[in-house]
């Protein structure tokens, strides 16, 4: 245990019938901890209950011959009952000292929860401010399905990725999907090195004492899995999509010759994939490449996908249709990851229809025969769970939640012809923009904006259902 101030019994007291939810704040107080944990399906003990971040305010100082990372959080925060205690995730490091409204608070680390106890409750809707002082070696998280995930070394820096717990292993916060916050983020690094964040940079870099720091700033709300950031030394590229809209992409050299041609068609694809989605929901877009080696996958970092080596036209359309579903349109839970990983799957199949390639129809049915794959194993593999119902943590990116995920999507298709399904496509990604949605909501949504239709059969069977549907 690590506290700010000396232990005395009165104060351990306190503290133990805090943690243990028995009690709320101080003489008279009327309030209780917030849960330690949002039940989360799949990820229960990630997320915190009684309060909703709003803004994010980090500032990170990283050595990476060390591997050592500085960082100072404060948390903008808005109280949704009367709080005593609160909890943020934090894996790892070490926590310095903590204050609420600038005032010394008690705090307590359990796992990855890092418990704090302001010196006065917090009243219900009240806008409150935790600053949070912490460091050490940040952690590479193994996930569920043996992914790693959170602070990646690389071959000259690191790179964060968060999806669905990483995030916590680099900076405190409420790490659930559902609470989505702006952030600014300024990154100091050896002189030399870059670091490369979401949102658009504040001014040009500052040099001093032998570190260059680097300020980003991410306006639009963002989960936290989305958030990122790359420390490296890159080719840097700065232009405009037709309709002027800022584009950063950051490459590692080495893959510079190899990205250049697919990263050139970035404008090309937001220009499809706004006429396809509706309009962009962010105030830049682009890419970080980094080597092949540094990362086991590439993600859809908001704004800024990034990719482990140059990556396919495909790939790109993917991540870049992700910030439509997935980075704007956000899960309500890790239950609903169909949402993000079905539709960005179909706008694969979308582009490849309409740029000379195979139709929505054509790999529909080679999922359905099993033609698909080369391997019959992956073939099968669809059928392992229904989308909807991922069969646990470790399955949350199984071919289920992608390919059957777009299954579902293409039936839709099928029955309401192509103009309505697009309508569709725009109208889910307008209506809930920048917010967080899950299957039920969707698929009332459908049943809404196209009543003369049944569609029970197609959620019964394909969304819900187990095992593989009947022949279409």
């Amino acid at each position: 245990m690590s506290r700010s101030a000396p232990v005395v019994p009165a104060a351990l007291l306190a503290l133990a019938l805090t943690l243990s939810g028995c009690t709320g704040g101080g003489d008279g107080a009327k309030g209780t901890p917030g849960s330690s944990g949002l039940r989360d399906p799949y990820f229960p003990k990630m997320g915190n209950g009684g309060y909703d971040v709003t803004h994010y305010g980090l500032t990170l100082d990283y050595d990476p011959d060390d591997n050592h990372l500085r960082g100072r959080a404060v948390i903008t925060a808005r109280a949704k009952q009367d709080l005593s205690a609160f909890d943020l995730d934090l894996k790892g490091l070490s926590v310095k000292g903590v204050t609420v409204e600038g005032e010394k608070a008690r705090w307590n680390r359990a796992g990855q929860e890092l418990t704090v106890r302001p010196k006065g409750d917090l009243d219900k809707g009240e806008t409150f401010r935790t600053t949070v002082r912490y460091e050490g070696s940040p952690e590479t998280i193994t996930d569920a399905d043996g992914a790693e995930e959170g602070w990646l070394r690389t071959g000259d820096g690191a790179v964060a990725l968060g999806e669905p717990t990483g995030s916590m292993a680099w900076f405190p916060g409420n790490h659930h999907p559902s609470d989505k916050a702006s952030y600014d983020l300024a990154v100091t690094v050896p002189k030399g090195l870059q670091a490369v964040s979401n949102g658009e940079l504040k001014g040009a870099p500052t040099t001093k004492d032998g570190a260059t720091t680097f300020t980003w700033h991410t306006a639009e709300p963002m989960a936290s899995y989305l958030a990122t950031v790359a420390i490296g030394r890159y080719d840097i590229r700065r232009s405009t999509t037709p309709d002027d809209l800022p584009v950063y992409v950051a490459v590692d050299p080495s893959q510079t010759k190899a990205s250049r041609k697919v990263l050139a068609r970035i404008p090309e694809v937001m220009t499809w994939a706004q006429r396809t989605f509706g309009p962009y929901p962010f105030s830049s877009t682009g890419a970080i490449v980094d080597r092949p080696d540094d990362a086991q996958y590439a993600l859809e970092t908001q704004n800024r996908p990034f990719f482990p080596g140059a990556p396919e036209t495909e790939l790109l359309v993917h991540e870049l249709a992700h910030q439509w579903y997935g980075d704007s349109v956000t899960p309500r839970t890790w239950r609903d990851m169909w949402l993000n990983e079905g539709f960005a799957t179909y706008a694969e199949w979308l582009w490849q229809e309409e740029h000379g390639g195979e139709t929505a129809q054509q790999i529909f049915d080679a999922l359905y025969d099993g033609d698909y794959y080369q391997d019959r194993t992956d073939d099968e593999a669809i059928w392992a769970f229904p989308p909807a119902k991922p069969s646990g943590a470790a399955h949350i990116s199984d071919s289920p939640v992608y390919e059957r995920g777009a299954m579902v999507l293409h039936k839709i298709r099928q029955k309401t012809g192509d103009k309505t399904f697009r309508t569709l496509l725009r109208g889910w990604a307008t209506k809930h923009r920048h917010g967080n949605a899950d299957t039920g909501e969707f698929t009332a949504y459908v049943e809404q904006q196209v009543p003369d239709k049944d569609f029970s059969g197609i959620w019964k069977e394909w969304l819900y259902g187990d095992g593989k549907p009947g022949k279409p």
